[in-house]
């Protein structure tokens, strides 16, 4: 049965979507702007001998993550795997009280919370069908330091955290799972590099987290049946 990776083309979404492949699942890629991403994604998915198609979607309108959850049933079949992934978010001093306003609140909220909601409701019908539906949503560690590149961004994903365990009851028997990342290098570090390598070095763990060790936590909780409800922080002891 099929995975639905949203924000599947780039960074932690595609080692996400490669690994769900090597299981053997046909993997819908799902974008927004990065359409040459999302083919070079279902490229090497296919290189390797997996089933994937990319799929253009705004996640945080209603109806098209409905007509998405159509078009990738007919593409690919059921959903048994949903893997919220895509965010955003804006850069904002903590302390710069004013800039944080009532319209970037709106914004991320959509695209950070909303857009996992909308795309949990379109599929629940195939996941509590399955014979292991599991959603997966993407947060940040930044929830429980209450750091992060803004105050918007930070609410929107404590909100994601509520929205997964109050899934957890809405859908099961299907699971629903959350994974906060900590610091990884990804395509946000553009230009500041060197600044986000020096930050990783504060892991206990004495090295970078990357986009496949999330990968790994995501596999691990879509094949362990008896996990729902449940955050994994994967940060390398960089919180502790």
């Amino acid at each position: 049965m099929a995975a639905v990776v949203t924000g599947g083309g780039t960074g932690i979404g595609r080692a996400i979507a490669e690994a769900l492949a090597r299981l053997g699942h046909p993997v819908a890629v799902v974008y927004s702007r990065s359409a040459d991403e999302a083919a070079a994604t279902v490229e090497a998915i296919r290189a390797a001998g997996g089933t994937a198609a990319a799929f253009p979607t705004d996640v945080t309108d209603d109806d098209a993550v409905r007509a998405l959850m159509t078009d990738v049933r007919e593409a690919l079949g059921p959903v048994s795997v949903l893997v919220n992934n895509a965010g955003g978010t804006e850069h904002i001093a903590l302390d710069d009280l004013e800039a944080a306003d009532d319209e970037v609140f709106e914004r991320l909220f959509r695209l950070n919370t909303l857009s996992a909601w909308h795309c949990a409701r379109a599929a629940a019908e195939d996941l509590r069908a399955a014979d292991d539906g599991c959603v997966i949503n993407v947060g940040s560690a930044s929830v429980s330091s209450g750091r992060g590149s803004s105050v918007p961004y930070v609410v929107s994903k404590a909100a994601l955290s509520g929205l997964t365990r109050a899934l957890a009851n809405a859908l099961a028997p299907a699971r629903v799972n959350e994974v906060w990342p900590g610091l990884v290098l990804t395509r946000w570090w553009a230009g500041k590099e060197e600044q986000g390598r020096a930050l990783a070095a504060n892991a206990i763990v004495g090295r970078e987290t990357t986009v496949d060790d999330i990968a790994a936590a995501v596999v691990g909780l879509v094949t362990s049946r008896a996990i729902t409800g449940q955050t994994i922080t994967i940060d390398g002891g960089q919180t502790l």
